[in-house]
């Protein structure tokens, strides 16, 4: 099956699609054009391939799934993609260090047990912490990041506590928050952060609706 992306063809599956919370990420992060990004939990590519309309320098997107990576190589053949690099990768192992300029991701949002379950394994570690939790992906960002780099992340406002501790565990400062609240309801659905990698403290707020 093929999507489009805001005019780039997206191939994905039943296990490895992509929601509004990407799309939305997306749009909460600034490129320039000599940026090292690494995009985690990448899945099929949606963010990456939103980021290339803004042509970062390279865009490594990194996945542990091979079905998703090998869906994000044929779109990145179709579209001549040829600055994201899509990498099949344990992000708890990966090893370049202080490398990018960017780190994106939108993680699994449940703790094992909690959450709706999902009838494949693939879509269970796409919402649950299955194959990576939140202190592995913010130790990740914290060694790719080059310092004064930024995070940029979206999850769930009642786990807003644990990112933020978790981040600052691993020297990741939240700069700026965005709550997400859909039209007609009182209480966010979503936030967008983002964290600068050895910044001082203080944080902006704001909602968008």
């Amino acid at each position: 099956m093929i999507l489009d992306a805001d005019g780039i063809t997206l191939n994905v599956s039943p296990d490895h699609k992509f929601g509004s919370d990407s799309v939305l990420l997306a749009n909460f992060i600034n490129v320039r054009r000599k940026d090292i990004i690494y995009d985690l939990c990448t899945g099929s590519g949606i963010i990456p391939a939103l980021l290339a309309k803004k042509r970062p320098k390279i865009i490594y997107a990194v996945d542990i799934s091979r079905e998703a990576i090998t869906l994000l190589e044929k779109s990145v053949n179709d579209n001549n993609l040829d600055f994201v690099i899509p990498i099949c990768a344990d992000l708890r192992t990966m090893s370049p260090i202080n490398a990018a300029d960017l780190v994106t991701v939108n993680p699994p949002y449940f703790k094992q047990g909690t959450g709706k379950t999902r009838n494949s394994p693939e879509q269970a570690a796409a919402r649950h912490e299955i194959s990576c939790n939140l202190s592995d992906i913010a130790a990740a960002a914290g060694r790719l990041l080059k310092y004064g780099g930024y995070l940029k992340m979206c999850h769930k406002p009642e786990r807003l506590a644990d990112v933020i501790c978790t981040l600052r565990e691993h020297n990741l400062e939240p700069k700026e928050i965005t709550f997400i609240v859909n039209k007609g309801k009182q209480t966010p659905r979503l936030f967008l952060l983002s964290a600068k990698k050895g910044g001082k403290a203080g944080c902006g707020v704001t909602i968008d609706n």
